[in-house]
Formats: structure tokens, C-alpha cells, sequence
């Protein structure tokens, strides 16, 4: 798996920052607020939550097929559904356990970035490069899908149960359908929180609630008496400090 990108360091306290002019604050900030939306909203983001999501499902389904597998053993006296449920239960813990835990570690993230978010939108206003931030069209993408996967993970849990017939299907079959239907459920409910923080951002700190600098920049504390220091970020593949 590719190493993602750090996150930013969250903006300097007023008392040292050492940004020599507006402009410089501005573009510092516009590229970190790049950077961040990328992470929270982009394409890769949401590629990335849905891959983990395929890879919880299958390893839940390869779990629910060694239950299924032990119950017909159980059955008929099977030893090679015995094997046959032991090696599934195995290769489905070994996908599902690391595809939950990075599933966790990425709404972990999120809310890191939501929080770096609001810090950096809060410098100042700046509509001009606020307006690439707003990306209305990846936050619908966003909710679409989100809606269409919760429709069907719920589908799944409630259908599955209900249209059970005793003697004909097994309590390892509907664990399976349930398990996948939250799955997809709960990746649904990820998605649609993730789209609805990023619009209410966009509503409360770019066009409404964020905090206008004065022309010297927002908080820019004064350069030191031995000359301007150059700004602490810069874009060398990612904003970091000099």
C-alpha cells in the first residue's frame, strides 16, 4: 500500500507567526487547504474508503461461508466441511481484522483533517483561491453513493432476516447477508458524513465564518529586527516546513 501523505502542522500561533505580507499567508494557506481537501473529499480518499469496505465484506463473507460450511458439517457428519470451514474462517479473519482497523484509522484521520481544516480556513478569507476548495460536484459524488450503498446495506439487513425460511436457511447464511449488508451500511454512513462535514466547512468557514486578517496578514506577527523570514510553508510535494 502507498504511504500516505503526512498531514500539515496546524497554523503557527499568532504570537510567531512570521509571514512578511498577506499574499505570502495567502498562498501558504491556500496550499495546505489544497492539500487538506484533497485528503478529505478527493477521488483517492473515496477510492480508498470503498476498497477497504470491498476487502471488510469479503472477509466477512468468507467468515459467513465458514460458519455455513461448519453447520452442514455439523449436519452430515462432514470432516472435509470441518477443513473446508476452518480454512475459511482463517483466510476471512485474516481480511476482514487489518480491512476494520483501516477503516477506523481512516475516520480517525478525518476528523484530524476536519479539524486542520477549520484552523487554516479561519486565517482569513480569500474568495478568489477559496473558490477550487468548494467542490460541490466530489461532495454530491459523494452523497450519491453514499445513499445508493446505504439503500442496499440496509436492504440486506432487513430483507435477509426476514426472508429466512427455517430448515432451509441456516443462521451462518443470514450472519453472512447481515454482516455484508453492514458493511455497506456503515461505509454508507462514513460517506455521508464525510460529505456533509465538508459542505458545512465550506458554508460556515470559506463563504461565511472565517476570521478577515488585517492587510498585514491574519495574526502575521512582525518580522524580527534582523530582516523577513520567509513563510514556514512552501509546496515541495506537500506543504511542510522550511
Amino acid at each position: 500500500m502507498p504511504r500516505r501523505a503526512p498531514l500539515p502542522p496546524p497554523p503557527p500561533p499568532v504570537e510567531i507567526r512570521t509571514w512578511p505580507d498577506r499574499e505570502a499567508m495567502l498562498a501558504d494557506r491556500a496550499v495546505v487547504l489544497g492539500e487538506l481537501v484533497k485528503m478529505h473529499v478527493g477521488p483517492g480518499r473515496l477510492g480508498l474508503l470503498w476498497m477497504w469496505a470491498a476487502l471488510a465484506a469479503i472477509g466477512w463473507s468468507l467468515v459467513g461461508t465458514g460458519i455455513v460450511m461448519f453447520e452442514q458439517a455439523i449436519d452430515l457428519v462432514d470432516f472435509v466441511s470441518v477443513i473446508g470451514g476452518i480454512v475459511s474462517l482463517v483466510i476471512g479473519a485474516a481480511v476482514l481484522i487489518p480491512a476494520v482497523a483501516f477503516l477506523c484509522l481512516g475516520v480517525s484521520r478525518d476528523r484530524k483533517v476536519r479539524t486542520l481544516l477549520t484552523a487554516w480556513g479561519a486565517l482569513a478569507r480569500d474568495p478568489e483561491r477559496d473558490r477550487r476548495l468548494r467542490m460541490p460536484e466530489m461532495s454530491l459524488i459523494w452523497l450519491l453513493l453514499s445513499f445508493g450503498l446505504g439503500a442496499v446495506g440496509l436492504a440486506l439487513c432487513v430483507i435477509g432476516p426476514a426472508s429466512a425460511r427455517p430448515g432451509r436457511d441456516t443462521y451462518g447464511l443470514v450472519a453472512l447477508v447481515v454482516g455484508v449488508g453492514m458493511v455497506a451500511w456503515l461505509t454508507a454512513l462514513i460517506g455521508a458524513v464525510t460529505a456533509l462535514a465538508h459542505r458545512r466547512w465550506v458554508v460556515g468557514v470559506l463563504m461565511g465564518g472565517g476570521a478577515e486578517s488585517n492587510p498585514g496578514g491574519a495574526g502575521s506577527a512582525a518580522a524580527p529586527e534582523s530582516g523577513p523570514v520567509r513563510p514556514p510553508f512552501v509546496r515541495t510535494g506537500g506543504p511542510g516546513h522550511r
